[in-house]
């Protein structure tokens, strides 16, 4: 599997207008939504709350990556947001966050979550990587740039 195989290029949001993290989460879930009407908007914005609840997803770097299984989802889905202005996102690192992949698994799913997870992670460790995106003109531009990055097989 490969993030292209969970990202899609309308799940990729550039200058996301969002000032705390609660309307961060409701934002990507109402865009979850928009690009597949069978997501439901109250069950994905509540799955990650609730993993936020249990420790940031702000993994340092102006990064985050929430995360949540979500019962009734048929297959991996990815959302890439970059945010015209970073927020407090309670990072591990203190720094505000200005780069979001919000990844959503089935709810079936066990542990093959954890490479999908990996993978994203290992993509946004890369500062070129991020470089580019935070460059990005586009969304075209931003979905090139994670889809190469995103080459490296992982299972799922």
């Amino acid at each position: 599997m490969r993030i292209a195989d969970f990202l899609t290029p309308d799940r990729v949001v550039l200058d996301l207008r969002a000032r705390t993290k609660p309307r961060l989460i409701a934002e990507v879930a109402a865009r979850f939504n928009r690009s597949d009407p069978s997501i439901d908007i109250a069950a994905v914005e509540a799955a990650l709350l609730a993993r936020e609840r249990l420790g940031s997803t702000g993994l340092g770097g102006g990064f985050a990556l929430p995360h949540a299984r979500v019962e009734a989802l048929p297959g991996y889905r990815g959302l890439f947001a970059r945010l015209d202005k970073p927020i407090e996102f309670e990072a591990i690192d203190g720094a505000p966050v200005s780069m979001v992949f919000a990844l959503l698994t089935p709810g079936a799913e066990a542990s093959s979550h954890v490479g999908a997870l990996a993978a994203v992670s290992r993509l946004f460790r890369d500062a070129a990587v991020r470089e580019r995106l935070r460059q990005a003109k586009s969304a075209a531009d931003a979905f090139q740039v994670l889809a190469e990055g995103g080459k490296p097989e992982i299972s799922p």
